[in-house]
């Protein structure tokens, strides 16, 4: 499975697709998954392993991204993160864009500098990339959190 941790309790990576990978994602304690990708909806894979799931489904387009599309990740995975034992992986299909564009703006609403952050996804994942018109979302984003609301 294609999983990279970038903390103890955030990951990030590619599509899970089957009941095997979604198995092994269970295996490795996580609770929650917010799923970037278009694609495929994970909810019913996640069903039989109480895995909850925000499908946040996000087109890869190199357009810009809407603070809505960030604020429900990030709430999503902030509520799961205030129990000590919650785990949350944030993928999409190749864990190249999406997945790591949303870590970021996790990342990032819990107070790192956005280059620290990038610095941190893409020295766990080499496959990270992030377009310059994604990185400008998350900066958006951000900015709209430190004004008091997104």
């Amino acid at each position: 499975m294609d999983i990279t941790w970038l903390t103890d309790r955030i990951a990030v990576g590619g599509g899970i697709w089957n009941r095997e990978n979604m198995a092994l994602v269970a295996r490795t304690g996580v609770t929650h998954i917010i799923d970037m990708q278009i694609e495929f909806d994970d909810t019913p894979l996640a069903k039989p392993y109480g895995i909850e799931v925000l499908w946040n489904p996000t087109d890869d387009d190199f357009e810009p991204k809407s603070p809505a599309m960030f604020e429900r990740g990030v709430e999503f995975a902030e509520t799961a993160l205030a129990s000590d034992d919650a785990k949350v992986f944030i993928h999409c299909a190749a864990g190249v864009h999406r997945g790591p564009m949303m870590a970021l703006a996790l990342l990032g609403s819990m107070g790192w500098d956005v280059e620290d952050a990038i610095d941190l996804i893409q020295s766990r994942r080499i496959v990270a990339d992030f377009a310059d018109v994604y990185v400008k979302s998350v900066e958006e984003f951000l900015a709209g959190l430190k004004q008091g609301g997104a």
